[in-house]
């Protein structure tokens, strides 16, 4: 198995660090070229100097996933820099509203839903008939959480728009599979990023871990990675419409 992506070209949202970045680094790793996006500049760029050297390119274009003309211009800028997407990974994600659910604010429901449901489907809408035209196939794989399979405590917000994610993904799957483009999903456990540093930096919640989870140690964002790079080649040509589990077993429990 090769595992390579040489002439691929890929968008990778919430890219600037944690998962996306590592996912973004993977790829170009094994020939891709890649368009990293989030709203920090900083984060983009930094992320992007620490690809320089690899198979592949890694361009960083700030966007606001929550604006739709920013998505158009992201799609529009990275066909202009490197050509048709063959790749879109749906990772950027925001938690908003974690605590007890009669405490969930309209305001907080609607944003999350903007970030980590109505931005897929956008970008799906903006990247998919694209692959459809030239009909050479794509995958697009959508970062979700075991949040989405099991109830968070605590993570109505999160855990619901991450369930909706991953109903989606099978009901593309669906539609797409007849253009030879599939959608998977990948559902991390918990990984040791900025973005879940509040339940890793918890003692109580760690201890808990280190004794349920049957592989004790804290997830990496190259364990995700491993797993998007596979969705993406051809060796997972007969892969779709599924949840890949990666949580070192935390689901088994």
């Amino acid at each position: 198995m090769s595992f390579r992506l040489d002439g691929k070209v890929a968008i990778v949202t919430g890219g600037g660090r944690g998962i996306g970045k590592a996912i973004a680094r993977k790829f170009a790793e094994c020939g891709a070229n890649v368009v990293i996006a989030s709203r920090k500049q900083e984060n983009l760029e930094a992320a992007a100097k620490e690809c320089e050297g690899l198979a592949g390119k890694v361009a960083p274009v700030r966007c606001h996933v929550g604006r739709a003309d920013e998505l158009k211009k992201l799609v529009e800028e990275t066909e202009r820099l490197f050509g048709p997407v063959d790749v879109l990974v749906n990772n950027s994600a925001t938690n908003l509203g974690q605590g007890p659910s009669l405490e969930v604010t309209d305001e907080a429901l609607l944003k999350t839903l903007e970030i980590n449901v109505l931005a897929a489907h956008r970008l799906i809408r903006l990247v998919v008939p694209g692959m459809m035209a030239r009909a050479q196939g794509g995958s697009v794989i959508n970062i979700a959480s075991i949040a989405g399979l099991r109830p968070q405590p605590g993570g109505l917000v999160y855990s619901s728009t991450k369930a909706a994610l991953l109903m989606m993904t099978r009901v593309w799957a669906i539609e797409f599979g007849p253009h030879k483009i599939r959608v998977n999903a990948i559902c991390p456990g918990l990984i040791q990023t900025d973005f879940s540093e509040y339940f890793w930096k918890d003692e109580e919640h760690m201890a808990r871990l280190k004794v349920t989870q049957p592989l004790p140690h804290l997830g990496q964002p190259d364990e995700i990675a491993g797993m998007a790079l596979y969705l993406a080649c051809e060796e997972s040509s007969f892969v779709t419409g599924t949840a890949m589990v990666v949580d070192g077993g935390a689901t088994t429990r």
